[in-house]
């Protein structure tokens, strides 16, 4: 039987996860506590419209995509009293509420990290800085896509990746909030219709067309693998793919570790 692995939420946009025992599933499709707040470009501080939707593009804030070194950050996000702590190998670049003065001091540090890794050419352009970090640190809203959604990938899809490829490969890499066992590799993509995880109904939507955030090592920040090449010459796929979306059916609810997945067609 599929079951839940292992959940995630990531309360900053780009940042590392939080690994949870549960996640609620709101009626609007998103994970609470979920890219509840974003880094953002000094020129994108406002949302897009995107067909009557609020969209934050990805290309235009702090995103692993583009600044690969944002892995090696470790980020700690307390929920409740909405305060921030950056660390990297240990020693604390920042921690502070979300306050005007507190958001100054986040991005400060985090603009300093930035400007000594190799990636610091990307904040050169017009535009860029100074980095404004944006949310209210309990609203998601800053998912990849306008509409929102639940990512969803099986453990053996990745372990797949993982044995053809000298570099480590795991989870973490693919940011799905839901990680699934007890599934052969690549089945969860060919899934369509209805699908059932513990109390929760979910429609899938479609699979996730993958970006260069997978190439970035989730512990060293380094991009140590070509994945995007290897998902479509080794796995023979149209579009570097891995992992699904889902909207919840029914209202949302709450998904836990070790929750069964059923198939409702």
């Amino acid at each position: 039987m599929p079951v839940v692995s292992a959940l995630y939420r990531y309360p900053v946009k780009g940042f590392t996860p939080e690994e949870r025992d549960d996640l609620v599933v709101q009626a609007d499709g998103r994970i609470a506590g979920d890219r509840v707040l974003a880094f953002r470009f000094a020129d994108a501080v406002e949302p897009e419209d995107a067909d009557g939707l609020e969209s934050w593009p990805k290309s235009r804030g702090l995103a692993l995509m583009d600044f690969p070194a944002l892995a090696r950050v470790a980020l700690t996000f307390d929920h409740d009293e909405r305060r921030l702590r950056l660390s990297v190998d240990g020693s604390v670049l920042a921690e502070a509420g979300l306050d005007d003065a507190g958001r100054r001091e986040l991005e400060d540090a985090i603009t300093a990290f930035v400007q000594e890794s190799g990636d610091a050419r990307r904040l050169d352009r017009e535009g860029v800085l100074p980095l404004r970090l944006v949310g209210d640190g309990a609203t998601s809203r800053f998912q990849d896509r306008a509409r929102g959604y639940v990512s969803l990938h099986g453990e053996a899809s990745v372990a797949e990746v993982d044995a053809a490829v000298p570099a480590p490969v795991d989870s973490r890499r693919f940011r799905s909030n839901i990680v699934i066992a007890g599934v052969p590799p690549w089945d969860e993509l060919a899934w369509r219709g209805r699908i059932r995880i513990g109390e929760v109904a979910f429609d899938v939507q479609k699979p996730i067309g993958r970006c260069a955030a997978i190439l970035a090592n989730p512990d060293t920040g380094e991009r140590d693998a070509r994945l995007l090449r290897v998902l479509t010459t080794e796995f023979d796929q149209a579009e570097p793919t891995l992992g699904i979306l889902l909207l919840p059916a029914a209202g949302g609810g709450v998904v836990r570790v070790g929750d069964e997945l059923v198939l409702e067609g």
